[in-house]
C-alpha cells in the first residue's frame, strides 16, 4: 500500500509539473507573437508587455526548476521516472530562452519605433520564418502536451526550413546595405530579430528532442534525424 500511494503521489506531483510548464509554454507563445506583432506594428506598448511577462517566464523557471529538484530528492525516481523529469528540466530552460528571444525582437521593435526607421519593410522581410518558427513551437509544445514522439520526429525536420530562411534573408539585408547604405542600420536590427526567431526554432527543436527521448529513450541530438534507423528506434 504504502508503495502505491508513493507511485500514485509522483505520478501526481509530476503531472502538476507538466501542467505548470504546459502554462509557462503558452506564455512564452504568447509572447513571440505579440513580439512579431510589436516588430510588425511598432506598437511600442506591446513591446513593453512582452518585456513585462519576461518576467512572469523567469519566476516560472526558478519556480518549477525547484519543483523538479524537491521531486528527484523527494521520490528518487529512477529509470523512466528519472529520464521523465530530467528532459522536462530541459524543456523548462528551452522555454525561458525563448522568452528571452522574443523579448530581443521587442526590444529592436521599439528600438526602430523610435528612430522612425522605414526604408525597408522589415516584417515582410522575417515574415515567413516567424510563421515557421511559431508553427514549430505550438506543435512541440503539443507534442509535450500529448507525448507525441511521431509527431515530434516531424516537426523537428521542418527547422531546416527556417536555417534556409535565415540564410536567405542574411543574404538579402546584405543586398540592401551594399546598395542603400541608408538601409544598413534598419538592416542590421531586422537581421537581429531574424536571428532571434531561427534561435526560437532551435529551441522549439530541441523541445521536440525532448519529447523522443521521454518517450522513446533515445538521445537523437546531433544526429540525423530523418534516418529510417533513429525513426524506429524512437518509435519501439
Amino acid at each position: 500500500m504504502t508503495g502505491d500511494h508513493s507511485s500514485k503521489q509522483y505520478d501526481s506531483d509530476l503531472e502538476a509539473i507538466r501542467s505548470k510548464v504546459l502554462a509557462m509554454g503558452g506564455l512564452v507563445e504568447h509572447q513571440f507573437q505579440d513580439a512579431i506583432a510589436a516588430f510588425r506594428t511598432g506598437n511600442v506598448d506591446v513591446a513593453k508587455r512582452v518585456m513585462k511577462d519576461d518576467e512572469a517566464v523567469n519566476r516560472l523557471e526558478v519556480e518549477l526548476d525547484d519543483a523538479c529538484s524537491h521531486l528527484i530528492v523527494r521520490r528518487q525516481p529512477t529509470a523512466n521516472d528519472l529520464r521523465t523529469v530530467m528532459a522536462t528540466i530541459k524543456i523548462i530552460t528551452d522555454l525561458e530562452r525563448v522568452g528571452d528571444e522574443a523579448t530581443k525582437i521587442a526590444r529592436t521593435a521599439i528600438h526602430l519605433h523610435k528612430r522612425g526607421i522605414g526604408l525597408i519593410n522589415h516584417y515582410e522581410t522575417v515574415s515567413l520564418i516567424a510563421e515557421q518558427a511559431g508553427d514549430i513551437l505550438r506543435s512541440a509544445l503539443d507534442a509535450f502536451a500529448r507525448l507525441d514522439d511521431q509527431q515530434a520526429l516531424e516537426l523537428i525536420k521542418q527547422d531546416a526550413s527556417i536555417d534556409h530562411g535565415f540564410r536567405s534573408i542574411t543574404r538579402s539585408l546584405i543586398t540592401f546595405m551594399m546598395e542603400d547604405p541608408r538601409t544598413i542600420s534598419g538592416s542590421i536590427d531586422t537581421l537581429w530579430v531574424a536571428k532571434a526567431i531561427e534561435r526560437i526554432g532551435d529551441h522549439a527543436k530541441n523541445i521536440a528532442e525532448y519529447v523522443v527521448y521521454v518517450v522513446g529513450g533515445v538521445d537523437i541530438r546531433h544526429t540525423d534525424v530523418g534516418s529510417a534507423k533513429v525513426a524506429d528506434e524512437a518509435a519501439d
